[in-house]
């Protein structure tokens, strides 16, 4: 089993059609990507790569990632992909962890080589385009290596926020069931449709090629590399419909564009057919909006880097169906078990809890990891019998929809009581006058804790701590409002769009 079969059967049966575009310029036919990646995988080797060795890919999003990618997992490499915006000195201990020797790197994000690393290839560089180069008249494509299913493809480095990163061996067959199970429950994709990658690759939005390569989907890298509304909505209007992954600050970002864009929802469906989000909380106000100007655009899934992209799903008919009784439940949960895994919420012994009650949220199944690297006292902590224990606190309703109440170390036991922030989150977003909240707990000598809500306001807002307060007695229990409020310009957020409640622990 290796994932690059999937791009050399593309090669064999639609070599010509148009396989990646950068922006709206085509760069590469299916049979010009297996080329290219045939080529590199070639030379790698004789660099003196085997297969297991890890690449490291320190890059912004370009057509190149694509290429490299599918390079590595041609002849059996692991992928390492770092998120770009990390410190040159976190970037060398992955390096150390992982102990790749080759990286490849996208001009102008390090000053310096990075320590570590024997082959450090700029992709802009003369030295990649040599290593690219498939103008030999005589060049062939070959197969892929063959693999077995357990073989990491994948090497993810968790964010790291209690402690160093930990990293994530995904397998060619936790990527396949993953692909697989694309298809079966977050949507159906033709050969006519196109992936957008705005969300960074180094993510979960590069593993959506996957599923997108198995059925000879188009592939679109903007020009500028990331994030930009407009840059997305025009692509789409050039390109036809795009599907893409966001988390929920890029979805913030498109419906307040189509919003001031004044399209209506019959114009959105022309830019996009498909938005799946997760990676963070999407609260229900702003997946209310988002439906509201932009139409049933939008899938939700649930997942983390050791079950990439795989635990629930919370389908577009879900999202829409406002006649169901629990319709507004729903709305705020993150849907039910996806097709390659079983979910269950557990007590601390690890039994199942039955559906009302409050647990661990636990998976099991193909898409969970082999394993962390080189850890294995804590691949021992995460995974019970073949279940990951995922650390988010969760409860199942009686159809099965699960509602995510927040990570377990962001629980806020005060005077003996449980209180979740996300739930007093969710209140507090619903007055007009907050833009953004995020709530911890703050060390109390009486209360063990207390709630403090920090607030980013709208403009032209002034809200007062006894307005807040009235807003959030009107909508939960008394004893979980917050008894204090920090103003602040904005949250600490990482790359991804998640909060970063330690740093506002810090701040306390």
């Amino acid at each position: 089993m290796n994932i690059a079969s999937y791009l050399y059967r593309q090669c064999l049966l639609k070599a010509s059609k148009t396989a990646i575009f950068f922006g709206t310029t085509p760069w590469a036919s299916f049979q010009q990507w297996g080329l290219r990646s045939n080529a590199l995988a070639l030379r790698l080797q004789k660099l003196g790569l085997k297969p297991g060795d890890r690449v490291l890919l320190l890059m912004v999003n370009h057509p190149r990632y694509l290429e490299l990618v599918f390079a590595c997992w041609w002849m059996g490499l692991v992928v390492v992909p770092v998120n770009f915006r990390l410190h040159t000195k976190e970037v060398e201990w992955i390096i150390q962890n992982s102990g790749a020797q080759t990286g490849f790197v996208s001009e102008g994000l390090t000053r310096t080589a990075l320590h570590g690393l024997t082959h450090q290839i700029t992709i802009e560089s003369q030295e990649f385009l040599s290593l690219l180069d498939v103008t030999d008249p005589n060049s062939t494509l070959q197969e892929p290596a063959v693999l077995q299913p357990d073989d990491t493809a994948w090497l993810f480095y968790t964010s790291g926020t209690t402690g160093r990163p930990k990293g994530v061996q995904i397998t060619h067959r936790n990527l396949l069931s993953m692909g697989l199970g694309y298809f079966a429950d977050v949507d159906f994709v033709g050969p006519d449709d196109r992936m957008v990658y705005a969300a960074p690759m180094s993510h979960g939005a590069g593993l959506y090629s996957v599923p997108h390569v198995i059925a000879g989907a188009c592939h679109v890298v903007p020009e500028s590399g990331g994030v930009n509304a407009q840059e997305l909505f025009e692509l789409g209007q050039a390109l036809g419909p795009l599907s893409t992954f966001a988390p929920p600050t890029i979805v913030n970002k498109l419906v307040q564009h189509a919003e001031e864009s004044s399209l209506s929802p019959e114009d959105c469906a022309k830019v996009f057919k498909t938005i799946v989000y997760g990676g963070a909380p999407m609260y229900v106000a702003d997946i209310r909006r988002a439906l509201s100007v932009m139409g049933p655009r939008f899938v939700q899934i649930y997942g983390q880097g050791e079950t990439p992209m795989v635990a629930t799903v919370l389908s577009r008919q879900d999202l829409i169906n406002q006649s169901h009784e629990r319709f507004e439940q729903r709305l705020a949960s993150v849907g039910v078990a996806q097709s390659p895994v079983l979910v269950r919420v557990v007590d601390s012994a690890g039994s199942p809890v039955p559906a009302g009650q409050v647990g661990e949220v636990a998976v099991r199944g193909d898409t969970v990891m082999k394993g962390y690297w080189e850890n294995p006292s804590a691949t021992a902590a995460a995974v019970k019998d073949g279940w990951l224990l995922t650390g988010d606190i969760g409860v199942f309703d009686s159809d099965g929809f699960l509602t995510l109440k927040d990570r377990s170390k962001d629980l806020i036991i005060s005077g003996g009581a449980n209180i979740y922030p996300r739930e007093v989150e969710e209140a507090l977003l619903t007055n007009p006058a907050v833009e953004e909240v995020a709530v911890v707990g703050a060390p109390d000598p009486d209360w063990g804790e207390t709630v403090v809500a920090f607030v980013v306001t709208r403009g032209g807002y002034e809200p007062s701590r006894e307005q807040l307060d009235a807003h959030c007695m009107e909508r939960i229990a008394r004893f979980k409002r917050p008894k204090q409020y920090r103003f602040v310009e904005c949250l600490p957020k990482n790359n991804y769009g998640k909060v970063l409640k330690t740093r506002l622990r810090e701040m306390l």
